[in-house]
């Protein structure tokens, strides 16, 4: 690219990342706090940024995985569930919580809100944004806690961690699967695809686009680059200038998003274990059709909505059973690095 051509996309990015941040200023007003604790932060805690909506199944095991994993105090914004995932929320004494009725998909899917929440409550914190079905494990996760991670990332010089995410699926067609609410998902959901996986550079954002898994295989083989995205970034020291570009998968500024080892080597990651495909995908499947909330153009993404609907087995013989983090390492999923 260009010198000239390099100069006026960091410009572009530089304008496109002051608008998102004075976005997120003005809906603000859109959060209502319905339980404010964030006075009990504290220098050097670690904080979790979600947003939810009727994830009162996922809700008590998600809360316990960050809890062992050493987040200090959850910030969630409730988009009106009907579930009871605010009352569970609400007494949860490391919670702060707010709620809106506003438009998810219009809110840049949660951004705007999240964005705002960082901006006030963030600012050079460890920072974790996630979504409900997504549980962050990372190396010696099982040994060592988050603040171990960040404190040799700190050491180390580096503000992001990045983590991809690994779709984990039953096997047998999910509906019929027995799910205890509130119980660890990954007891059902045993299963991943160890290969199928391209990764592609983006050039403006300079982000990896990493694509594949169980639904690429199944709902996207005939259009590949519609298959979600699953590199993300969510693990970050943040910065009350800086703004998430779409979901966690691209940040701003744009250098942030160079996570890997250019030189041939490996740099450290993570994984997201993603627990989407529990029973109840089927019911939210058909109520995310009719809602049409997310993505930008949800009437492209009716087909993939028809398919969660049928209750799909991912499960072929090739899957691959979950194992803990050494095995993953060991498939290239998720990397050590330079933290022995």
């Amino acid at each position: 690219m260009a010198l000239w051509s390099k100069l006026w996309q960091a410009y572009r990015w530089r304008l496109r990342r002051r608008y998102l941040l004075l976005r997120a200023l003005r809906r603000r007003r859109r959060l209502t706090a319905v339980q404010d604790r964030t006075r009990a932060i504290r220098k050097g805690d670690i904080l979790l940024f979600a947003s939810v909506r009727n994830e009162a199944q996922r809700l008590p095991h998600f809360l316990d995985h960050y809890r062992r994993l050493g987040v200090d105090h959850f910030l969630i914004v409730d988009n009106m569930s009907d579930d009871g995932s605010a009352d569970l929320l609400a007494v949860q004494p490391d919670v702060s919580l707010w709620q809106t009725g506003s438009s998810y998909r219009l809110h840049r899917f949660g951004l705007d809100w999240l964005t705002w929440l960082m901006i006030r409550h963030g600012h050079d914190h460890w920072c974790l944004t996630v979504d409900a079905d997504e549980l962050l494990i990372y190396p010696h996760h099982d040994t060592r806690p988050l603040s171990a991670l960040t404190g040799w990332l700190d050491e180390s010089g580096q503000r992001v961690f990045p983590a991809m995410m690994l779709e984990l699926y039953p096997k047998g067609p999910v509906q019929a699967q027995d799910f205890t609410p509130g119980s660890d998902p990954l007891r059902l959901l045993r299963w991943f695809d160890r290969g199928n996986y391209t990764i592609t550079r983006q050039e403006k954002t300079k982000a990896l686009w990493i694509q594949g898994g169980p639904r690429a295989r199944m709902f996207f083989a005939d259009r590949p680059r519609l298959a979600p995205t699953l590199s993300k970034i969510p693990l970050v020291r943040w910065n009350r200038r800086w703004v998430y570009l779409n979901s966690t998968h691209a940040i701003l500024p744009s250098r942030l998003n160079e996570v890997y080892d250019r030189a041939g080597g490996e740099a450290i990651s993570g994984v997201l274990l993603h627990t989407k495909f529990l029973p109840e995908v089927v019911r939210k499947a058909a109520e995310e059709k009719d809602r049409r909330e997310h993505f930008g153009r949800p009437e492209v993404f009716d087909a993939y909505y028809d398919s969660l609907m049928g209750s799909p087995d991912f499960w072929t013989p090739q899957s691959t059973p979950l194992g803990g983090w050494r095995h993953l390492e060991a498939l290239g999923l998720m990397s050590r690095g330079g933290w022995l």
